[in-house]
């Protein structure tokens, strides 16, 4: 509810509380159009290689905040799906260079894609100036963001 003088405090409140119903539904629609056999942080692993060209190991385990151990398992499940290459850095023989296949990236896509359309269906109940404020209070929630310079 929006009173005549709304706080910070009460933008996060709201915030913290309309955001997960949001990622649920875009949780389960995700894993729903996505290929049977991944699960939905294989998906977002496919997503974020998909954006940032390659990755690490150590980089993809702090973006879904788990530990390397569990990071390790799940790629090795998608190299062996044929979803994800991986291979050594050539400068820092240590290193391993994650990067995602042409068929990961169209397994993601897909979900995606499915996934926006149904958002989009959702969205349809609300009128032509409700969907003009929710693009502009999105743009001011990446505006103000973006620049804490998190991840």
């Amino acid at each position: 509810m929006i009173t005549r003088e709304t706080s910070p405090e009460q933008c996060a409140t709201q915030l913290m509380a309309v955001l997960p119903v949001v990622y649920r539904f875009m949780r389960a629609e995700m894993r729903q159009h996505g290929q049977p056999s991944l699960s939905l942080s294989q998906l977002r692993i496919l997503g974020y290689l998909k954006s940032h060209g390659h990755a690490s190991l150590s980089e993809l385990a702090d973006y879904l905040d788990v530990t390397r151990p569990t990071m390790s398992v799940m790629v090795e499940r998608l190299v062996q799906r044929g979803v994800v290459d991986r291979t050594n850095d050539p400068q820092e023989r240590r290193r391993v260079v994650l990067t995602v296949t042409a068929a990961g990236a169209q397994c993601f896509q897909h979900a995606f894609e499915a996934t926006c359309t149904r958002v989009a269906e959702v969205l349809t109940g609300l009128s032509e100036v409700q969907l003009h404020q929710v693009m502009q209070g999105l743009e001011q929630l990446e505006e103000a963001f973006a620049e804490t310079n998190v991840l």
